[in-house]
């Protein structure tokens, strides 16, 4: 077995940017595993993904139809059931998603492989791959080997790897297979959209993010105020976001967003916890404020800044009050 199959997802017509980053992770690692990368497409009209699908160092698309013009589990399973025995591959990508979630396990359990969800590293150890995910509430990081397994199914964590280069040649091949036997087990009823929170994480390139530092949630309009003055977008640290003292989507880390696209990052009475290092250790420009030298953010800041962040709020709001005047 060699190789690795990526399962890409779609939703009204629309291929998800997290198809992208699972073909990300997949080049990432092909040279090491071996083998080609092929990226299964199933649903109704599968071909009107193939151009969004030539991605650098993809080498073959496979078209699994189906009658079902909306997602189905049972259909997906076992289209990428009959892919897997086809292509043989030694690791098959799906995504942690509502959708990847539906199968995955199941699919890993059919084919008697090595499986591990939520993952966000994956290498070649000294035994074989190796992937790593969180613990213990995100406390800590888990190395997963799977000795013995010659084949690995992995759901992915979104916003993670990027997306090559997009102007692959990969070549199309359709599958001849009936899946009309396993449709029906569910019924689509309708799409409910998510109440918008008005920002996106994984998109912005300047982000304020603010921590336990600020002290209240009666802080927070004034850190949101001076965000939107300075043009960032707000984030926070986990323990913002779980007191509700901003909206999920506003948060930074392991199990919230990463700054993907990010290229100036101002954090704010933030420690540093490796939850949400992961979220933001590689932008380019980090710059850190907090009244503990020791604290774990100076490790990965580029310019770090010992002091109160109520102290650093009033420098930075008379600055821009003496710009503007």
């Amino acid at each position: 077995m060699s190789g690795i199959l990526v399962v890409a997802e779609h939703t009204r017509g629309a291929l998800s940017d997290l198809t992208g980053e699972l073909i990300g992770a997949s080049t990432q690692i092909k040279d090491k595993i071996g083998g080609p990368v092929r990226v299964l497409v199933v649903g109704e009209q599968p071909d009107t993904f193939v151009e969004a699908l030539r991605f650098e160092g993809v080498d073959e698309i496979l078209l699994a139809r189906t009658e079902n013009p909306h997602f189905d589990a049972a259909a997906s399973e076992a289209a990428v059931l009959a892919a897997a025995k086809q292509c043989e591959p030694s690791l098959i990508l799906v995504g942690h998603s509502a959708n990847g979630l539906s199968f995955g396990a199941g699919l890993a359990v059919c084919l008697g492989s090595g499986f591990a969800a939520d993952v966000f590293g994956i290498d070649i150890a000294e035994h074989g791959l190796r992937v790593t995910r969180s613990g213990y509430g995100n406390k800590v990081n888990v190395e997963i080997d799977f000795p013995q397994k010659p084949i690995v199914v992995l759901t992915v964590r979104g916003a993670t790897f990027k997306p090559p280069l997009s102007g692959g040649e990969a070549v199309v091949t359709p599958l001849q297979l009936d899946l009309e036997s396993v449709t029906g087990r569910y019924a689509h009823e309708d799409f409910i959209e998510a109440p918008s929170s008005g920002v996106d994480i994984g998109k912005a390139d300047f982000i304020m993010s603010i921590g336990r530092g600020i002290q209240d949630e009666k802080n927070v309009p004034r850190f949101a105020d001076l965000a939107d003055r300075i043009g960032a977008t707000l984030g926070c640290s986990r323990p913002i976001a779980d007191s509700g003292w901003l909206h999920k989507a506003h948060q930074v880390g392991l199990t919230g967003k990463v700054a993907g696209n990010c290229k100036l990052y101002l954090a704010l009475g933030i420690s540093g916890a490796v939850q949400h290092l992961h979220g933001m250790k590689h932008v380019e420009t980090i710059i850190a404020v907090n009244t503990d030298p020791n604290a774990p953010i100076y490790n990965v800041a580029t310019y770090g800044c010992v002091m109160d962040v109520f102290a650093f709020a009033d420098a930075l709001e008379k600055a821009i009050e003496g710009t503007s005047a």
